[in-house]
């Protein structure tokens, strides 16, 4: 009777599926049928868990042939990070028109990038405190057991590396390891490689220029052969996310949830106070906010949906180019610069509201001036490295409780509403990056005005 009704539940997966299918061939707004596997997937979990129970073996056996595709469409898009990450960066040196104005690119997407994340920090921190959240003690369940058990694992990898060593650990000492994401510092090993080829190309640039046209010619073919293959992985989108939403909503702990609801609720405050200093920025270099997250909103809907920094880049990339006016070196460091390094939601607001909360349980004093100055400081430094796809929280968390000598069982114990929060954190994410593409083009006078205030000018996600 289990396999006959396990069967049933894949079959109507199945039928969903197809009926997705269908939409797309009647070239339905990639956007519509995003949020519609969103809705779909949410009713159809509950559904399972109020006709089955998040538990029941019929459940399980159920939800494994569902993530086959749910876990399948995040591995493309964590096979898609290190071609995107090195194309796009070295593209943004070949596309350079002024090679003079590198220093001031990337100075200024650093600064916008680790300068947000402070900033997020500070939010995470006070949210945190607003809220009462700080000692917190969350029900420890059966699930909550285990993840705590991987990360004591996961944590060992981490916990004898001073701050100095981190820095150490993102030079690439094998480049082909980087590439192959061997290390937790993969992706930024990536781009200061990337970084470096790109240099090497402005070099030869000026000494032997038919040379230079060559590699950048390749380069650009590279580009484009990697952005069509991001639109095949993109167009599996609706269907990877009916099976995660349907996956998320199946097996959650609903009680574990309610038991959490305010560090979720005090996690989104903090989230959207992140994007209201983002508007502060904007406006600080005579940007409006409102027209920046009217063109923003398709790419940021996706990173909602698809919890992906990553698959989101080509979507980011277009939108700040076509959209808000960004030149195209700026664009591309951005993008990729932001998969990596200062992800105000990830890296920011996340490790510091976790900190904030465990600091007491050690008799940490959470007020003092020396522990804020010190978890910003960790936060802003550890932020470098964070991967775009999935993961990347956890990862930045375990840095900054380890660096600051925090009991990691937290990170763990608060997996119930994991996917909720990182839904939000993702958005964050990718519009930091985008906003550090839009402040740089207008630092360096190339933002295009015209075409921002353009209100013609919005990318209508075609995949």
């Amino acid at each position: 009777m289990t396999t006959l009704i396990t069967v049933l539940v894949v079959l109507i997966f199945a039928v969903l599926v197809y009926g997705f299918y269908q939409l797309q061939k009647r070239h339905a707004k990639f956007s519509t049928r995003v949020f519609s596997a969103l809705g779909v997937g949410i009713i159809f979990g509950l559904l399972i868990q109020l006709i089955l129970g998040a538990q029941s073996k019929t459940t399980v056996q159920a939800m494994d042939w569902i993530s086959v595709v749910g876990n399948g469409y995040v591995a493309f898009l964590q096979m898609l990070i290190m071609p995107l990450v090195f194309v796009s960066i070295v593209g943004a040196f070949t596309k350079m028109k002024v090679s003079e104005k590198l220093g001031k690119i990337s100075a200024s997407v650093l600064a916008t990038l680790l300068g947000t994340t402070a900033v997020a920090a500070l939010i995470g921190i006070g949210t945190t405190l607003l809220f009462g959240l700080q000692g917190a003690k969350f029900t420890e369940g059966s699930a909550e057991t285990a993840r705590i058990a991987e990360l004591a694992t996961r944590q060992e990898t981490v916990e004898n590396l001073s701050i100095p060593q981190q820095i150490l650990s993102f030079i690439p000492r094998n480049v082909f390891a980087d590439f192959a994401g061997t290390r937790a510092t993969s992706t930024i090993g990536v781009v200061i490689f990337a970084a470096f080829v790109g240099v090497a190309y402005l070099g030869i640039k000026r000494k032997t220029p038919k040379e230079a046209e060559f590699f950048a010619n390749l380069i650009d073919s590279l580009y484009k052969l990697t952005m069509r293959i991001v639109t095949l992985v993109l167009r599996l989108t609706p269907y990877g996310v009916l099976a995660l939403m349907t996956n998320v909503m199946a097996t959650s702990d609903f009680a574990a949830i309610v038991n959490l609801g305010k560090f979720v609720l005090a996690s989104y405050v903090a989230l959207i106070l992140v994007l209201v200093v983002h508007s502060l920025v904007l406006v600080s270099v005579k940007v409006s906010p409102i027209t920046y997250f009217k063109k923003a909103f398709p790419v940021l809907s996706f990173a909602f949906t698809s919890r992906s920094s990553a698959g989101a880049l080509p979507l980011n990339i277009e939108t700040q180019t076509k959209a808000l006016g960004v030149d195209e070196a700026t664009a591309n460091f951005a993008g990729s610069f932001g998969l990596s390094i200062g992800q105000n939601g990830c890296a920011g607001v996340y490790p510091a509201m976790l900190a904030t909360i465990v600091a007491p349980t050690v008799g940490i004093n959470v007020f003092s001036l020396e522990f804020i100055l010190m978890l910003v400081a960790v936060v802003t430094i550890s932020s470098f490295g964070v991967a775009g796809v999935g993961g990347g929280a956890t990862f930045a968390s375990l840095i900054v409780l380890g660096s600051m000598n925090l009991p990691v069982a937290i990170v763990g114990l608060v997996i119930s509403v994991e996917p909720l929060i990182d839904m939000a954190r993702t958005a964050v994410n990718v519009s930091d990056s985008m906003l550090a593409g839009v402040v740089t083009s207008s630092h360096i006078k190339e933002l295009d005005r015209d075409t921002l205030n353009d209100s013609t000018k919005l990318i209508d996600v075609q995949a």
